[in-house]
């Protein structure tokens, strides 16, 4: 009969307080990922933009070989005809 009593306060009672305490661990609305992440994410950031220019410099020079490769295919053939590069790497003049 107390108990019965004793269980609708006990109820209200720890449904009042707050749990976990809000002092026992990190705030999730702010936590962050720090210098460690900023790091991180920067020296990656970093080796990417070294990678696209290195890939640049190895596609511009593989077909600049091929161009001059098709030039002297043509001075050999005794044709006479040169091609000349253009924006169009597909298109050649005569």
């Amino acid at each position: 009969m107390i108990a019965s009593a004793l269980l609708p306060v006990a109820v209200w009672f720890t449904a009042a307080t707050p749990s976990p305490s809000p002092s026992l661990g990190p705030d999730e609305d702010n936590v962050t990922p720090g210098y460690v992440g900023f790091l991180v994410t920067f020296l990656v950031a970093v080796a990417v933009v070294l990678l696209v220019i290195d890939m640049v410099r190895r596609i511009r020079r593989v077909r600049y070989r091929a161009e001059i490769a098709e030039k002297l295919d043509a001075e050999q053939a005794g044709n006479g005809e040169t091609v000349t590069s253009s924006d169009d790497p597909g298109a050649e003049q005569h």
